[in-house]
C-alpha cells in the first residue's frame, strides 16, 4: 500500500510542477482568479489535471486487477469460482480467522480456520433477500498458516475490495454524467 501512496505523492508533485509551468506560460484565455491567497484555475487547466489523475488511476487499477488475478490463481480461488470476472459480482468479501480491523490487522485467531468468504444476497423461499456466505478458499487452522500465505490471502481480499471500490466509483460517475451539471464542476 505504501507504493500506492508513493505513486500518489509523485503524481501530486508532477501535477504541481505542471501547474507552475502553466502559470509561467499562461494563455490569456486561461484566466486565474485569486481568492484569499488560493489560486483557482479555469476549466481547461482543471480538466487537464482531472484527465491526468484519471489516467494514473486507470494504470493503478490495471496493475491491481493483474495482481488480483495472479492471487486468484495462486490461492486456487478458481476451484470454487471458475470464472474470474464472476468474483466481482459478490457484494463483499471477508476473511475468517484473520483480523482486518486496524487494531488487529493481520493477526491470526488461534483455534480458528482461515477462509476467504464472499458475500452475496439471494432471495429466500419468500422472495426476501438474505445474505449468503460462500467460501472461496479454505486454508486450514490459523496456527499452522504460513506467514507468506497469510499475507497473500490478506492481499487478495484487500485488492478485491480495491477493485470493487473502482467499480462503485465508475457506477457513480456514470450516474453523475446523466444529470445536468454546472460547467465549473470537476466532472
Amino acid at each position: 500500500m505504501s507504493s500506492s501512496l508513493d505513486k500518489l505523492k509523485a503524481l501530486t508533485s508532477r501535477l504541481e510542477e505542471k501547474l507552475e509551468q502553466k502559470e509561467e506560460h499562461s494563455n490569456p484565455n486561461d484566466k486565474e482568479v485569486i481568492v484569499s491567497e488560493e489560486v483557482l484555475v479555469s476549466k481547461p487547466v482543471k480538466q487537464t489535471i482531472v484527465n491526468e489523475v484519471s489516467v494514473h488511476f486507470e494504470q493503478v487499477r490495471e496493475e491491481n486487477i493483474i495482481r488480483v488475478k495472479e492471487l486468484y490463481e495462486k490461492l486456487k480461488i478458481f476451484e470454487k469460482s471458475p470464472d474470474f470476472n464472476f468474483i466481482f459480482i459478490y457484494k463483499a468479501m471477508n476473511l475468517s480467522g484473520i483480523g482486518l480491523k486496524k487494531e488487529d490487522f493481520g493477526e491470526v485467531r488461534v483455534g480458528k480456520y482461515i477462509q476467504i468468504i464472499a458475500i452475496t444476497y439471494e432471495p429466500d423461499k419468500n422472495g426476501k433477500k438474505r445474505a449468503k456466505n460462500i467460501s472461496l478458499g479454505y486454508f486450514g487452522k490459523a496456527e499452522s498458516l504460513d506467514p507468506a500465505l497469510k499475507n497473500e490471502i490478506i492481499e487478495f481480499v484487500l485488492r478485491w475490495r480495491y477493485e470493487k471500490a473502482f467499480q462503485n466509483v465508475e457506477h457513480y460517475k456514470d450516474l453523475i454524467a446523466k444529470i445536468d451539471t454546472p460547467s465549473d464542476t470537476l466532472f
